[in-house]
């Protein structure tokens, strides 16, 4: 609509304002000279009260809707004292507003009535800017219920369109007066439905964002528990062992005559108490952020095997070695994981008095690494038991690269442990 020709001769023009708003400036454009900084904060604050707004408005909604309708009631008020229909225009007019407090809770009520009554007002051909009520409504069906309902709303609103042009059409011509309300049903329309969609997908975006974080909620935990009990296997494999190994080397310099013997047994001792706080510091270094690479100390292998035995020999227990079929790469933790076996199972031997000798045996059977433990030691019934976590350890190794482990008395006597690591292909370490 333009405006009438007195009214646009004395509006001034633009650039006059431009000018006398920014004085210095000759009419240019504002972009040439930059806003003014009070301009830039201004519409900060403004965009921060509005997004104040909206998050009030969707938390206390009824409120907010009551507040919507008494401020379009009060506004289009005039309109409605000054219609012939006096005290009916008036009624019409609060009748049309009221519903609009209720019309989040519920949408296709709240515009049920509100047509009713626009009927009524058509009836008594009253035309009354509170109309305005009904494009609100049709526009919160639009935006909360389903695309089938909210199309049936307007059509019914397409109806009162009609009625309204053949009514009050005259003045502006029949075409024009249903083109502009029939394009205002449709940008209502058209706003609810854009709301909905957008709503929706941020719910998508809300839901698949809390899955994700459940998800890895759960691998966290699920990592942090299979870290602490690899950490619990590792502490007992090298607890157990070095303890075992001190206590025979210090029972046996408490038991001898010679001074020499004593000092070498505790100088072992003292070996193998170092090498397990080595071995301990580099197993938890993983739980301290400032632990530095250079002081871990690298995981056993299988090449650090003969260290193993020497120690164990050092107990006077007498330990043989055998390497059978052709070597290939192994990965380093199944390395590691071979040498936590033997390690367990000879400090069992140690641990259960009785053995002169063991060996032990290694089996390369592409793609599988087999290992067997063998001791001349009685059976005396604790180590067949399986309940203690060294022989439960020996079976969670095995299990982590898709083998097993037995053990249990040997076919020639003694005890026997047996342990099979089915996938080790890999890189050497």
């Amino acid at each position: 609509m333009t405006a009438p020709t007195s009214l646009r001769h004395t509006l001034p023009s633009a650039r006059s304002w431009q000018a006398r708003l920014m004085p210095g400036t000759g009419g240019r454009d504002a972009a040439a000279v930059g806003r003014p900084r009070w301009w830039r904060s201004r519409v900060q604050d403004g965009a921060g009260l509005a997004a104040a707004l909206v998050g009030r408005a969707n938390r206390y909604p009824l409120a907010a809707d009551a507040a919507l309708a008494l401020l379009l009631a009060l506004g289009t008020l005039p309109d409605a004292v000054g219609r012939n229909g006096g005290g009916t225009a008036l009624a019409l007019h609060v009748a049309l507003w009221l519903p609009v407090v209720f019309r989040r809770r519920a949408p296709l009520v709240v515009f049920g009535i509100l047509a009713a009554i626009a009927f009524v007002q058509w009836l008594t051909g009253i035309e009354l800017a509170a109309d305005l009520a009904l494009l609100i409504a049709l526009y919160t069906v639009a935006a909360h219920r389903r695309r089938g309902r909210a199309l049936l709303a307007a059509s019914v609103l397409e109806i009162g369109v009609v009625l309204a042009t053949l009514t009050w059409g005259h003045e502006d011509g029949p075409v024009r007066t249903f083109v502009q309300l029939s394009g205002v049903v449709v940008a209502a329309l058209l706003l609810g439905t854009t709301v909905q969609s957008r709503q929706r997908g941020y719910a998508v975006l809300q839901e698949r964002a809390e899955r994700l974080e459940r998800e890895r909620d759960q691998q966290a935990a699920i990592a942090a528990a299979g870290e602490r009990a690899r950490i619990a296997r590792e502490m007992h494999d090298i607890v157990a062992h070095s303890l075992s190994v001190m206590i025979t080397l210090a029972d046996g310099a408490r038991m001898t005559d010679r001074a020499e013997d004593a000092r070498a047994a505790m100088a072992q001792v003292s070996r193998t108490g170092r090498d397990a706080l080595a071995d301990t510091r580099r197993v938890l270094g993983v739980l301290r952020d400032d632990e530095s690479a250079a002081t871990r100390q690298p995981a056993p292998t299988i090449a650090t095997l003969d260290t193993l035995l020497d120690t164990v020999r050092s107990t006077g227990l007498t330990v043989d070695m055998t390497v059978h079929g052709r070597r290939f790469d192994v990965t380093p933790t199944a390395q590691t994981a071979l040498y936590r076996i033997v390690q367990e199972a000879l400090t069992n031997t140690v641990k259960h008095a009785g053995a002169s000798r063991a060996e032990v045996g290694l089996e390369y059977d592409d793609p599988a690494l087999r290992v067997r433990i063998t001791d001349d030691g009685p059976d005396t019934g604790h180590r067949g038991r399986g309940t203690g976590h060294g022989i439960l350890g020996i079976g969670e190794r095995a299990a982590l690269f898709g083998g097993s482990a037995q053990a249990g008395p040997g076919p020639g006597g003694g005890w026997q442990v047996t342990a099979t690591l089915a996938r080790t292909h890999g890189p050497a370490a």
